[in-house]
């Protein structure tokens, strides 16, 4: 598996196929396996003639597990995909996150406009200016002895999920904990990046796709639906949107 460092920090990442880049960052608890290679992004993206790259967010998957929450702050995640990009010497790519990756890539185009060929916002919405990001209750949750004592509703679905991708519940204790930051609504106005915003129509954690494409000027949206948080993922409606809008802003 390769990997790099970033400072102190080891990054798995996966890189595969030819034609223009595109890098791909995970949600909360999940891996660039679990988000990207098992619902079949990557043949998707392959198949559409693309390079595709994805990173192990830090205290996920392969990379080094952190327990500081301010080792989660979103300016060193950021950074960390940053750092890849430079590491593979590609002065710019388009960039797909989903959930908290979504927030990871929304930063980093108004951080580096000039690395972002363009964005797209998967299962995140007005979330990203309005509200901190996943609540405590889930590094609650994380933290518990076992998942039959925890009794908040999303708290189960995320303990559940961290269980299934046999992650480090308190990594990502920390994560949910460091990594809470919003983007101020005039800084969202102010990016400029092709932005394509995809939420599932039953996703209550993402926040309105529409209100956020209000405040982003060069911004599209994408329902996706029937599908909630977790189902949204692998939709074929969001990956059929996904390789259109890549293709218009190619």
């Amino acid at each position: 598996m390769p990997s790099f460092h970033n400072r102190s920090v080891e990054i798995a990442f996966l890189d595969e196929g030819e034609g223009e880049p595109i890098l791909l960052v995970h949600g909360f608890a999940s891996s660039k396996e679990f988000n990207w290679v098992n619902p079949g992004w990557f043949t998707t993206l392959k198949g559409a003639g693309r390079r595709v790259i994805a990173l192990d967010n830090r205290g996920h998957g392969q990379s080094t597990k952190l327990y500081d929450p301010a080792d989660y702050h979103t300016e060193r995640m950021v950074d960390d995909a940053r750092a890849l990009l430079d590491h593979l010497g590609l002065p710019r790519a388009d960039v797909m996150g989903y959930s908290m990756g979504a927030r990871i890539a929304a930063f980093l185009a108004l951080a580096h406009a000039d690395r972002t060929r363009s964005i797209v916002l998967g299962g995140l919405g007005l979330h990203l200016v309005d509200g901190v990001g996943l609540p405590e209750s889930i590094a609650e949750a994380l933290e518990a002895p076992s998942l039959a004592d925890v009794t908040d509703p999303q708290g189960r679905t995320f303990r559940a999920f961290a269980d299934q991708t046999r992650s480090d519940r308190r990594a990502l204790a920390a994560c949910i904990r460091g990594s809470r930051q919003v983007m101020a609504r005039d800084k969202a106005a102010s990016i400029q990046t092709p932005t394509l915003i995809a939420v599932g129509t039953k996703d209550p954690i993402a926040g309105s796709a529409e209100q956020l494409a209000a405040i982003i000027p060069k911004a599209a949206v994408l329902p996706i639906p029937g599908r909630d948080h977790m189902l949204a993922v692998g939709d074929k409606v969001f990956k059929a949107g996904v390789l259109q809008f890549l293709q218009e802003n190619g």
